[in-house]
């Protein structure tokens, strides 16, 4: 049997959040996002790694190694029901950034701070609309976010 070159799971590409405090932005996950932890590898009591998936994506989180800065990063994020897990994820400890609204190019959406400074972007497709008619749209939008 040979070896996939993308494992069984995953995506071509794989977020790799690196964070201060892994194990406890991993509950974080899990209460604002549902994620569910498939792995976690440690050494010494810090993340080397953990694959935690959220809905059909997978993410890996590690702690930072000695050395280094964590890194912020922009996710967005689609699910069925972007109002709900907005105000879960702000429950669970997030910031509101942007309350959810519905947007000119199809998706109702809003956005979140992490416990890390990662941002969310919390969205719903609630409507199909030609590459023509989002053109036009999003020329006559004036403040756009």
């Amino acid at each position: 049997m040979s070896v996939k070159p993308i494992p069984e799971g995953f995506h071509t590409v794989t977020p790799y959040i690196m964070v201060h405090g892994a194990k406890k932005y991993m509950e974080f996950l899990e209460k604002a996002f549902d994620a569910k932890i498939n792995s976690v590898f440690e050494n010494n009591g810090s993340v080397m790694n953990a694959e935690v998936r959220i809905g059909s994506s997978l993410i890996m989180v590690g702690d930072v190694p000695e050395g280094h800065k964590p890194s912020d990063a922009m996710y967005y994020v689609y699910v069925p029901d972007a109002d709900a897990l907005f105000k879960q994820a702000v429950a669970a400890g997030a910031e509101s950034l942007y309350e959810p609204m519905d947007q000119f190019y199809g998706d109702r959406s809003g956005a979140v701070k992490d416990t890390s400074g990662n941002v969310w972007w919390i969205a719903t497709h609630v409507k199909d609309i030609s590459e023509e008619e989002l053109k036009k749209l999003a020329a006559e939008q004036k403040d756009v976010k």
